[in-house]
């Protein structure tokens, strides 16, 4: 993200890559695994869902399993990655001269869109943007906003990252976990407000 810079004009970005699998029948593997989690995450903390009780809900052997994800903590994070997908896209779901203030429309309804899975999220997004979520969260947010700040060649383009990284992740994380109040609309606007004025001192 690079709201700081004025004149910039957001292109659409093109719809992430699928994950890649060389056989179609691990991707569906993996795919019904991931449901299987998610809907026992419904039901119970990820720390009372078993093995056991997954496997049979997605319809596979327990061998199976251990084939794709070396624990459930694995699988879990895999299952919540297009979170960390949606929430670069919507800090990135601008175009023109962004508003300082008013946090692009995406961005209010990525926060909304948590509610289903709150406790899942909160499981793996430790207060402070720690956990297995927040270190892929922080990595790919980092990732992207260096390459952005380095074509645009900005002062400070690694510490910028960083900050902007650390910063999301801890917003978010704090918020999922009942740290910070506001609407999804009011901590949009608010971590937007904070990601501004990180690019605008350097």
């Amino acid at each position: 993200m690079t709201p700081g810079e004025p004149g910039s004009a957001r292109e659409p970005r093109p719809a992430q890559e699928p994950r890649a699998t060389e056989d179609p029948r691990a991707s569906r593997t993996q795919a019904r695994l991931r449901e299987a989690l998610l809907d026992e995450c419904a039901r119970h903390p990820l720390h009372e869902v078993s093995v056991a009780a997954l496997v049979r809900r997605a319809g596979v052997g327990r061998a199976t399993f251990y084939v794709h994800y070396p624990d459930l903590e694995a699988l879990a994070v895999d299952a919540c990655a297009d979170v960390v997908r949606e929430a670069v896209e919507a800090l990135h779901a601008w175009r023109g001269r962004p508003d300082p203030v008013r946090a692009p429309d995406a961005l209010p309804e990525f926060f909304a869109g948590l509610a289903p899975h709150a406790a899942l999220y909160r499981a793996l997004l430790s207060p402070g943007g720690g956990g297995p979520l927040g270190r892929v969260l922080h990595r790919d947010l980092r990732a992207y906003s260096l390459r952005e700040r380095e074509l645009a060649g900005a002062a400070d383009a690694p510490l910028v990252a960083s900050a902007v990284a650390a910063t999301f992740a801890g917003v978010l994380a704090d918020w999922l976990h009942g740290l910070l109040d506001g609407t999804p609309r009011e901590i949009a606007d608010q971590a937007w407000q904070l990601l501004v004025a990180l690019h605008r001192s350097r």
